[in-house]
């Protein structure tokens, strides 16, 4: 007979201000977290076979009937096929709302003059390897990011309310490719960097004898 059993991989630490890639085949699961807290993620996701479809902010809102996308929740692609399920997520606050921030964001928001690090430019360049280019970045699931708006519609992004060690977990329900960042902007994260980890959750097979 067969059992099955979750297995986890190696685990991986993007620095501040920067991002990684990665693959999911379909039944693995990601974990994503932030072990200081107070700190965001930007996740993305792409079909491995064609990456034209792609994580859409706007088809989870709509079919998932909710602001807040959190564990229980899917997430959808721009051609209306569920791409991922939220299996778990400690903390319970993520946006859907707001853009990656990149360099523009920084120029027209802050008045930033030069270069500054940002989720878009972390997102397309470590993406760049499985042909997607900076076109091809829609809005990103802003895993712990703390967004609030009023009764007037007016948004404030207030500091994350994750603390130490929660974990976000996704299940892919398809092959995937997946963009992740330790967010550059320093409002969203609290008003301090810090760095992000992930880790596969792989479920392997296991032969054992009838009599075990």
């Amino acid at each position: 007979m067969s059992i099955f059993v979750q297995s986890k991989s190696m685990i991986h630490c993007i620095p501040i201000q920067s991002g990684a890639s990665l693959t999911l085949d379909k039944g693995e699961k990601l974990q994503i977290w932030s072990e200081a807290g107070t700190q965001v993620s930007d996740l993305l996701l792409f079909n491995k076979a064609d990456i034209r479809e792609k994580l859409s902010s706007g088809k989870t809102l709509d079919f998932e009937e909710s602001l807040l996308i959190t564990a229980g929740h899917h997430l959808w692609s721009n051609r209306c096929n569920k791409m991922a399920r939220i299996t778990r997520d400690d903390n319970g606050r993520n946006d859907f709302l707001l853009a990656p921030c990149s360099q523009e964001t920084f120029e027209i928001m802050y008045g930033h003059v030069g270069h500054h690090p940002s989720c878009f430019e972390n997102l397309h360049t470590n993406l760049s390897q499985y042909g997607i280019q900076p076109d091809d970045i829609p809005n990103a699931f802003n895993v712990f990011m703390n967004v609030q708006w009023n009764e007037a519609g007016k948004v404030s992004v207030l500091p994350p309310t994750n603390t130490p060690g929660q974990i976000l977990e996704i299940e892919a329900l398809m092959d995937l490719i997946v963009g992740l960042t330790a967010c550059s902007a320093l409002d969203s994260n609290g008003g301090s960097f810090k760095t992000i980890s992930y880790q596969k959750v792989v479920a392997a097979e296991l032969e054992t004898s009838p009599t075990d």
